[in-house]
C-alpha cells in the first residue's frame, strides 16, 4: 500500500504525464502515418488529411495521457475544471490580444536575429510544408480547421499543462513563481520549435499564472483558442500569407503591447493563489519526465541545427 501511494504521488505522477504526453504523439505518427502513405500514395503530405493528422494527432495524444492520469490519480474532472470570477475572462481576451499582437513582433524580431547569425528559418528552407494552407480555411473548411487547430490544443494543452503539470506543483506546494516558470518552460519545450522559444515560454507562463489567480482552466482556455482562432480566421479571410500594412502593424503593436503589460500587471499584483514554497519532490518529478524533457529537447535541437546547416 505504502509503495502504491508513493507511486500515486501527484508530482512523480505528472512527470509520468509530461513523458507520455511527449512520446505519443511520436508513436501515434509511426502508426498512422505510413498507413496513410500507403493508402495515398507519394504526395500524400501534400493532402489536407496528412495537414489536419499532424495536428490532430498530438491532441489525441495529449487527451489519452490525461485520461490515464485522472484514472491512476482517481481525480474526478469535475476537480480540475472549475468555474471562476467573470473579470478573469476579460483578462484573458486581453492576453490572447498582446500576445498576438505584440508579442508575436517580438518573436519576429527573435528570427531576425537568429537569421544575422546564420539560421535559416523553416518557412525558407527547402522542402518545406506549410502546415496550413489555403484550402483548410477555404469555406465550411474553416470549421474543422477551427476544431482541431484552435479547440481542441485549447481543451487538452490547457488540461496537461496547466491542469496536471502546474496542479501537480501547487498541490506539492511549490511556490507560484516557480511553479509558473517552469511550467512555461515545459509548455514551451513540448512544442519544439526554436522559431518559437520566446512565443511559446511566454504564452505558456501568462497561461499558467492566469490559472493560478483564477483557479480555473477556463480562461487560459479561453486565451489559448483565441490565440489560435484569430490566426485561422485571419488567413481565411486575407490569405494564408497575410501581412497587416505598416501602418496598422504599429498601431496593433502598440495596443497589443498596452493590452499584454496591463493583463500582466494585473495578474502579477491579484494576490489570489499566492504560494511560496520549495521544490519539494522535484527530485521524482524530474526524473519520470527525463524521457519527455530528452525527446523535446532532441526535436529542437534537431530542428535548430537543421535550421544552421540550410
Amino acid at each position: 500500500m505504502q509503495t502504491q501511494q508513493k507511486l500515486r504521488a501527484p508530482l512523480p505522477e505528472a512527470g509520468l504525464n509530461y513523458s507520455l504526453a511527449a512520446v505519443l504523439p511520436l508513436f501515434l505518427a509511426v502508426v498512422f502515418l505510413p498507413v496513410l502513405q500507403l493508402a495515398m500514395g507519394e504526395g500524400y503530405t501534400d493532402t489536407v488529411l496528412y495537414r489536419f493528422l499532424s495536428f490532430l494527432l498530438p491532441q489525441v495524444g495529449l487527451g489519452v495521457c490525461a485520461l490515464i492520469f485522472f484514472r491512476r490519480k482517481s481525480l474526478s474532472p469535475r476537480k480540475v475544471y472549475t468555474p471562476c470570477k467573470w473579470y478573469y475572462y476579460l483578462i484573458a481576451v486581453l492576453l490572447a490580444f498582446g500576445l498576438l499582437f505584440a508579442l508575436n513582433t517580438l518573436n519576429d524580431l527573435f528570427i531576425a536575429l537568429l537569421k544575422c547569425v546564420g539560421y535559416t528559418p523553416q518557412s525558407e528552407q527547402e522542402g518545406y510544408i506549410a502546415p496550413v494552407t489555403s484550402d483548410m480555411v477555404s469555406g465550411f473548411m474553416l470549421i474543422p480547421s477551427i476544431l482541431i487547430i484552435a479547440v481542441l490544443p485549447a481543451f487538452f494543452e490547457e488540461t496537461t499543462f496547466r491542469g496536471i503539470q502546474l496542479g501537480a506543483m501547487r498541490e506539492s506546494g511549490w511556490g507560484t513563481a516557480s511553479a509558473v516558470l517552469i511550467v512555461g518552460a515545459l509548455f514551451s519545450l513540448y512544442h519544439g520549435n526554436p522559431e518559437q522559444t520566446i512565443y511559446q515560454f511566454v504564452c505558456g507562463t501568462m497561461f499558467a499564472l492566469l490559472a493560478v489567480r483564477s483557479g480555473s482552466l477556463y480562461p487560459s482556455m479561453l486565451a489559448h483558442f483565441l490565440n489560435n482562432a484569430v490566426i485561422l480566421v485571419m488567413a481565411a479571410v486575407m490569405g494564408v500569407d497575410w501581412s497587416i500594412p505598416k501602418g496598422a502593424s504599429v498601431a496593433l503593436t502598440v495596443c497589443g503591447a498596452v493590452a499584454l503589460v496591463g493583463a500582466a500587471m494585473f495578474l502579477f499584483f491579484d494576490g489570489h493563489g499566492a504560494q511560496k514554497g520549495p521544490l519539494s519532490g522535484g527530485k521524482g518529478y524530474f526524473l519520470t519526465a527525463a524521457v519527455g524533457i530528452a525527446a523535446c529537447a532532441i526535436e529542437w535541437i534537431v530542428l535548430l541545427v537543421t535550421g544552421f546547416a540550410a
